[in-house]
């Protein structure tokens, strides 16, 4: 399962720089992460400032 931003984020861009496939961009109200890069390794959320990245269930 890949991670995914929610409605929390503040499109601070600290995980932007820290995803190591490069599955984060910037949306227009928000990051997003592409569910085909990601590879669940978790580095953005614990980056992420308000907690706004989530493992997908």
């Amino acid at each position: 399962m890949a991670y995914v931003i929610t409605d929390e984020c503040v499109s601070c861009g600290s995980c932007l720089s820290e995803c190591p496939v490069e599955a984060i961009s910037e949306g227009d109200d928000k990051y997003k992460i592409n569910a085909e890069l990601c590879t669940d390794c978790g580095t953005c959320a614990e980056v992420c400032p308000v907690d706004a990245i989530k493992a997908q269930k």
